[in-house]
């Protein structure tokens, strides 16, 4: 991509509105657009970023038998009446609207009664299960205080993924492993060592304690009693005695620290499929019960996340797997060069943002650290005179001079 043709521009202030760190940066290098309180567009900078996301938490999905789908956002009132979830005074944060011809509809925050919905025409026998299936998709949500920029949303990026077991072993067994892939992903993310497994309420989903993934970060919501020792920790909503009990924790053993969720997981039994009548025949011919489980990870609050947590005071400072491109080429007066080094890696596969604009040296070099691509190359008459052309990794200090098959010896 040539910086010249990308309609997008870096600016120097984030809207007066915006407190938000992670969106301030993202607003300024041109990779999001703020539409109202809560809901982000994404430009093509932060689409890519959003892609590369999706693209690590499908393979880890794909993984552990993943099958996507994707599903409607409009929900028919009728199946959420069967689980007595549309008037629970519980989701209090649900957008609803209505056809022309009265007809009452949801606008999807989640999808628990339609994946039951539409699996109930394919699943009757026990050689159907286990199976997962999983989308990544819009998720609408009236929060009544949306701030935190990516980190809490009105519409956002969600991974929902559902598992259907025959038992509660076989249903432990699956979640057990759909745990260790989020596991994986937050590691892939950069991440993992700062995420921890967090005991925590059911909610409008399951009686039963859910699993979040905290991230810990001072801008986080959530007060959390982190075990370091064991790598687990509680939400402070659900600390008690009796439950720290429960779960085989001792209260000297925990830290408090500040948290964002950023994954959960939750136990639904077989709340909604008894509830819209799905059963399964055994082995013996009897109907049985399928235990059901749901996945969470929100997929646009996790480049917020990221963009909050490795950005430094000149800008952001993407990861190399999930960065809208592996090199930021910038031209300094040696146009016939820098076009040849540009096409040079672009030949190879390389992603490159070439910054061929008429704009000074000065204007260039803060645009890179703002918008915070991983590697820097310039090309430039001081950098050809010793020898090739300025290595900078936007993480480090220090540049080197390398010859161009000397990078690409390197980045291949």
């Amino acid at each position: 991509m040539r910086q010249s043709q990308l309609f997008t521009r870096t600016q120097k202030n984030a809207p007066a509105d915006e407190v938000a760190m992670n969106a301030q940066l993202l607003i300024r290098a041109g990779f999001i657009h703020k539409e109202m309180a809560g809901v982000y567009a994404y430009m093509p900078m932060g689409l890519r970023v959003l892609e590369n996301i999706k693209k690590i938490v499908r393979e880890e999905m794909n993984g552990v038998g993943g099958q996507e789908v994707m599903m409607t956002t409009l929900q028919p009132k009728e199946i959420w009446e069967k689980t007595d979830r549309w008037d629970d005074a519980k989701v209090d944060n649900w957008f609803k609207t209505k056809l022309v011809n009265g007809t009452e509809l949801g606008v999807g925050l989640t999808h628990e009664e339609p994946i039951v919905d539409a699996i109930s025409n394919y699943l009757s026998s026990y050689k159907d299960m286990p199976f997962s299936v999983y989308q990544i998709q819009n998720k609408f949500r009236n929060e009544k205080r949306a701030k935190s920029g990516l980190l809490r949303g009105r519409e956002f990026l969600m991974k929902d993924m559902y598992t259907f077991s025959r038992n509660q072993r076989e249903h432990e067994q699956e979640y057990e492993k759909i745990v260790a892939a989020y596991h994986r992903v937050y590691d892939r993310l950069g991440l993992g060592e700062i995420t921890y497994r967090t005991y925590a309420d059911g909610g409008i989903f399951t009686p039963r304690f859910s699993d979040e993934f905290q991230t810990l970060t001072e801008v986080g919501e959530d007060t959390i009693y982190v075990d370091e020792k064991k790598r687990v920790a509680i939400n402070e909503e659900i600390l008690s005695d009796e439950n720290l009990e429960k779960l085989g924790l001792k209260k000297e053993d925990l830290v408090q620290k500040k948290g964002v969720e950023v994954g959960n997981t939750f136990h639904l039994e077989s709340k909604y499929t008894d509830a819209l009548d799905l059963y399964y025949n055994d082995e013996n011919g009897e109907k049985q019960s399928i235990i059901m489980g749901c996945y969470g990870i929100g997929v646009s609050r996790l480049m917020g996340v990221v963009a909050e947590l490795f950005a430094d005071e000149k800008g952001l400072v993407w990861p190399e797997n999930i960065a809208p491109y592996s090199v930021h080429l910038l031209n300094l007066g040696q146009d016939e060069e820098a076009e040849k080094i540009y096409n040079d890696l672009t030949s190879k596969g390389i992603e490159v943002l070439f910054d061929d604009r008429e704009a000074s040296a000065g204007e260039k070099f803060a645009d890179s650290d703002l918008i915070g691509i991983p590697t820097r190359l310039v090309v430039s008459k001081k950098s050809l005179a010793a020898g090739g052309i300025e290595v900078k990794k936007r993480s480090e200090s220090e540049s080197s001079i390398v010859t161009v098959n000397e990078f690409l010896a390197q980045i291949g």
